[in-house]
């Protein structure tokens, strides 16, 4: 039998072969890293009527799929190469040799987070593109592996289904094309798609862009920056329901701009794009948002940069406090929800996987309960916490409480009782507490006292 075992703070992973009759411990295989091995991206296959097995690395700085001796742990090919990534093994067909997988960033003149389709042999050739169209795709193989249905949409394309062969990608059928007539009745417009250059002026930086159905060209609106720069995500939305069913647009329908990106150091992008988070999780790619907002505010003048907002939950909300404390005179208003603000109190696997083991001074620097940086705030921040989290303790948001006071900051919190880490619908007095916050402080109007939102 095989096990892997992965070291604390993940700078390494180690395959194992074990006997059951005599308990012998044997290592296969044994992968390093300057920085981390991502669970996340490490994905393998065994194939043991071949002693061989497949396995997903960064090695080359790409995640890439490799083909492995079983018995010697030896590289016998790499299967796939380029600067794309390979997100996920969906089927292995070890008689005839292929991979079927999904991977983003390999078609030209596309958005590089799209999901596409592709089949390749254990040598490498016959590379096949199987889902073509601009778009991300939705993918769900037939139990014989000779069909696939094909969902595919974007924010600002709306979903098409077809089924497909998967030896070529041809169409065999459409099962059905997205009736929108009544949604854009309301007035609804599709979300904006974008993309800028990082805070290196040479990266391709990808976001979205919300806008109130009533929007008038000729109306200076407030932003909002919805973030979550955890470098395990992509916040950024990419198919038509996640860019239909969001936080972002009921905020904007009450007359904001929302936006939000994926800057430097979060997922599914290069090894080096996402090493920029390593030991730095408190940059939280906040010069890249502040730079999007800046130039899409010179490209569209209703964009009023004189206010603008920041929310955003879990590493979010982290990331929403620090933006405050960073930029206090660019970010007027937050909202922090569940924030883990010192990664020395959350659980283990996520802080040493992205800030490495055992703890060290880059710890302490990247809390938010520095004095220094707390006593930066000039603004309205609001921080959210649920007493039953199981994911972010709520010390952490009154370890923060306690920081704030002691520097003396005025600012609001809400603990929200027998609720856990998630919010959603659960909770829909925070949703309109949160929308509130920003409509009295960044809009300057009076909102709504005592609106219940239906959350059914």
């Amino acid at each position: 039998m095989y096990g892997i075992m992965r070291e604390r703070g993940y700078g390494s992973v180690t395959l194992l072969k074990a006997n059951a009759e005599t308990g012998k411990v044997d290592t296969v295989f044994h992968q390093t890293s300057d920085t981390y091995i991502d669970p996340l991206n490490n994905e393998f296959k065994f194939l043991p009527k071949t002693d061989e097995f497949l396995w997903l690395s960064e090695r080359d700085g790409w995640n890439h799929i490799y083909l492995y001796d079983l018995k010697t742990g030896e590289v016998k090919k790499q299967v796939t190469r380029g600067k794309y990534v390979v997100k996920h093994l969906v089927y292995v067909d070890p008689k005839d040799r292929t991979i079927y997988f999904t991977a983003g960033g390999k078609e030209p003149n596309q958005d590089p987070y799209y999901n596409h389709f592709y089949s390749v042999n254990f040598d490498g050739s016959d590379l096949r593109s199987l889902s073509p169209e601009n778009a991300t795709h939705d993918i769900s193989l037939s139990p014989d592996h000779q069909y696939f249905v094909d969902h595919y949409s974007r924010v600002n394309k709306k979903p098409i289904t077809v089924l497909r062969s998967a030896k070529d990608g041809s169409v065999l059928m459409q099962v059905e094309k997205a009736d929108i007539k009544d949604l854009q009745a309301t007035g609804w417009k599709y979300p904006e798609p974008f993309k800028l250059k990082a805070r290196d002026n040479k990266t391709d930086i990808y976001g979205v862009i919300f806008r109130p159905s009533n929007f008038s060209s000729d109306i200076d609106y407030p932003i909002v920056d919805d973030i979550y720069a955890g470098p395990q995500a992509v916040k950024t939305p990419k198919s038509f329901r996640r860019g239909l069913f969001n936080s972002e647009q009921p905020m904007a329908e009450l007359g904001f701009i929302l936006i939000n990106v994926d800057g430097l150091g979060t997922a599914q992008r290069s090894k080096a794009f996402h090493d920029y988070s390593y030991k730095n999780l408190g940059d939280i790619g906040l010069p890249d948002h502040v730079k999007a907002i800046r130039e899409l505010a010179q490209e569209y003048s209703y964009m009023d940069t004189s206010r603008v907002g920041i929310y955003g939950h879990s590493a979010g909300g982290y990331d929403a406090a620090r933006a405050m404390f960073l930029r206090p005179n660019f970010f007027k208003v937050g909202v922090s929800e569940s924030g883990d603000h010192d990664l020395r109190v959350a659980k283990a696997w996520w802080p040493e996987l992205y800030m490495d083991y055992p703890t060290g001074p880059q710890y302490a620097k990247q809390s938010n309960m520095n004095p220094d940086l707390v006593d930066n705030l000039k603004g309205y921040l609001l921080l959210a916490h649920g007493d039953m989290d199981t994911n972010v303790h709520p010390a952490e948001t009154y370890r923060l409480d306690k920081a704030l006071i002691k520097a003396g900051k005025s600012f609001d919190m809400i603990i929200i009782p027998n609720v856990s880490h998630g919010y959603g619908y659960a909770t829909p007095y925070f949703t309109v507490r949160r929308w509130n916050y920003f409509v009295e402080h960044l809009m300057g109007a009076r909102p709504i006292r005592n609106y219940w939102l239906d959350g059914k």
